[in-house]
């Protein structure tokens, strides 16, 4: 039996690092590049439409945006708002859709003769060009709003950024152990202070403003402003006590289905060395306000690379250094999906389709969908089948059940049927 794929949504023309999805549009974002190098390779952003087309999710290319010399290395997005972290600083974007006005009868056929020559016609190598496009009929403009430094460190390298729940504020962190707090979208600094030796690796922002930094050091803490409120304790009381040591590789919040007011914090702890024969890595749940770990399972031998939380807090989406993709339900850490090396190299970002906007639509019958970007420059997309549905061999055995029951009780009743 061959191995199994996972279906391939958009292959860029550069390296993929980072992911967003806005619902209301349906807009798929991924961004990476090849840096400041001259390799010929492009750094862009780029923004695909997500569409339903004869019962299967696409993606379309409909606008690409040039960073110049910066590779985009992780993403945050609030409503039109991204903030995009290249190099050492955080660039601010506003991206916008509209209808075209003012055409002319000559543009629009000339738009009628092009638009579907291109859709159809379009070759791999013509969708890795990176040229701008547009569906017809629409207009997408990015703006490049205010950029700031981050990170400081003598090799700076901002590794992540989050906005808090309402949008005013962002948290940065990176390679020099510092959270910096900005305020949107002037970007004017609120606050400073040194959560970590070392390099942050990400962290996560709680809707009362609490902040949870996971690092090299080993180190899980959580912060109200620049105060210290307490450490995660997970190796003290989880599944192993060797003498391998495990560092938190990421970190995120989660609502609790069906409780309004439950809030769940997932981190993922891997191995801090490299082993021969490494040890397995943890998925934990978190209580949100106690911060007391809940449950811990072991999520595999192939080290964590991303985490992602559906919008609901049902699903957990992971991928990992060799390329694997997962999801989990976040109740139980159980594991519902798995593809094994479906990008053969590195994940770099998971994200979920949201269940608001054009999220339900885009979805169909499948419970959720994670879309996940690689070092290999491909998007793939990953649906959950639902598990409502009743199997068709469930079905066609309850039938066969059915028919026998129905010749035994014709049988007893008719002795001389059959």
């Amino acid at each position: 039996m061959g191995r199994r794929r996972a279906p391939e949504l958009y292959r860029a023309p550069f390296p993929l690092y980072a992911l967003q999805v806005e619902p209301s549009a349906g807009l798929l974002i991924a961004a990476g590049g090849g840096g400041a190098a001259k390799t010929g390779i492009k750094n862009g952003v780029h923004f695909l439409q997500l569409e339903r087309i004869h019962g299967h999710l696409s993606a379309s290319l409909l606008h690409s945006h040039d960073t110049e010399t910066r590779a985009t290395m992780n993403l945050a997005l609030a409503g039109n708002i991204l903030a995009a972290g290249q190099d050492a600083r955080c660039q601010l974007l506003r991206f916008q859709t509209q209808q075209q006005k003012g055409k002319n009868k000559a543009e629009k056929a000339a738009s009628k003769e092009q638009g579907p020559r291109q859709r159809k016609g379009a070759a791999p190598a013509e969708k890795k060009s990176g040229a701008e496009t547009h569906q017809e009929g629409l207009e997408f403009s990015v703006e490049n709003l205010q950029a700031v430094q981050t990170d400081f460190s003598p090799d700076p390298l901002q590794k992540v950024v989050r906005f808090n729940h309402d949008a005013t504020l962002l948290a940065t962190g990176g390679t020099d152990g510092y959270v910096r707090v900005w305020k949107v979208p002037t970007l004017e600094k609120v606050l400073e202070f040194r959560a970590h030796e070392g390099e942050i690796e990400d962290l996560a922002v709680g809707p009362d403003g609490k902040l949870v930094t996971v690092g090299r050091d080993l180190k899980a803490s959580v912060w109200q402003k620049d105060q210290l409120v307490t450490q995660l304790h997970w190796q003290e009381n989880g599944p192993t006590f060797s003498n391998t040591p495990y560092r938190y590789q990421a970190c995120r919040f989660g609502p609790v289905p069906d409780q309004p007011a439950g809030l769940r914090l997932f981190t993922v702890q891997i191995p801090h060395k490299r082993l021969r024969q490494p040890p397995p890595c943890y998925l934990t749940a978190w209580d949100g306000s106690t911060f007391l770990p809940l449950r811990t399972r072991s999520c595999g031998h192939e080290v964590i690379s991303c985490l992602s939380v559906s919008e609901s807090g049902t699903f957990l989406g992971l991928g990992t250094v060799t390329g694997s993709v997962a999801i989990y339900i976040a109740f139980s850490l159980q594991r519902l999906y798995y593809v094994k090396e479906a990008h053969g190299i590195v994940v770099t970002d998971v994200a979920f389709l949201p269940e608001k906007g054009r999220g339900p639509e885009l979805l169909g019958s499948h419970e959720t969908a994670l879309f996940s970007v690689a070092v290999d420059s491909r998007c793939q997309l990953h649906l959950l089948p639902s598990r409502r549905s009743v199997p068709v061999w469930l079905l066609l055995l309850l039938c066969v059940g059915l028919i026998v029951m129905t010749i035994l009780l014709l049988q007893s009743a008719f002795p001389g049927f059959l």
